[in-house]
């Protein structure tokens, strides 16, 4: 049960990639500027983390389902990935409704 959480992660992470692969929503539409975002978004939320923590604001919570390795105090291992998800989610949501919302303007301007 240590790793449940991370590999739950890693599912829901693989579950991002699959659904950008098949629609083109990410780094399927653009690598380049995907992985800069992606980064930034990620780097950005660590560093939230961390001001958190250096606050004492958050907190490591104690679970069964962690593996309990820290990437810095108070920041376990599976925050990495929560983040990295999180971002991804976001991005992806993001190429799908910037399509949308470009669909249904050229279908209101009578573009084919």
């Amino acid at each position: 049960m240590i790793l449940l959480y991370l590999l739950a992660l890693l599912v829901a992470l693989t579950g991002m990639i699959l659904l950008d692969r098949r629609c083109e929503l990410f780094f399927w539409r653009d690598a380049r500027r995907a992985s800069i975002v992606l980064i930034a978004g990620l780097v950005f939320f660590l560093v939230w983390d961390l001001a958190g923590v250096g606050g004492g604001i958050f907190f490591r919570g104690e679970t069964s389902f962690m593996t309990g390795l820290q990437v810095a105090p108070e920041v376990p291992l599976e925050e990495v990935f929560f983040l990295t998800l999180l971002c991804y989610l976001t991005m992806n949501v993001y190429g799908f409704a910037s399509r949308r919302v470009s669909l249904a303007t050229s279908h209101r301007r009578g573009a084919p």
